[in-house]
């Protein structure tokens, strides 16, 4: 019997949003950055999109949404967030390997902030 497999899709992730013309921007996604559905990103001093990191420096320590659809940018590449009221499953939230559970709670307040509301179990 063959088994398949499919990958996560924007229903797995987005739960509710108010209006997709309201709740989601097109962003650039930075060059180098290999980001996956649901990628929690922040927004670097030049405007480019990156996945966060709590302990940067460049703007990029600060949650302003997450990433839409895979996106592996081999150079600025044109994307889309949710970045504004709107409710996700934390099932399919995607966060760097080395963030701490306080720096993730910090996140979350951020995305809070911003209407965006991480559920568990939905």
């Amino acid at each position: 019997m063959t088994s398949i497999s499919e990958g996560s899709n924007l229903g797995d992730l987005l739960k509710y949003e108010v209006s997709s013309l309201y709740s989601r921007d097109q962003i650039t996604v930075a060059k180098g950055q290999n980001l996956k559905l649901g990628t929690v990103v922040g927004c670097d001093k030049d405007s480019m999109i990156k996945i966060i990191n709590p302990t940067a420096t460049d703007g990029t320590q600060t949650a302003i949404g997450v990433i839409t659809s895979n996106v592996n940018a081999t150079e600025n590449t044109k994307a889309v967030i949710i970045t504004r009221i709107a409710m996700l499953a934390d099932h399919a939230v995607v966060w760097p390997a080395n963030i701490t559970e306080e720096q993730k709670a910090a996140a979350i307040k951020q995305l809070e902030g911003r209407g965006i509301i991480i559920r568990k179990g939905v």
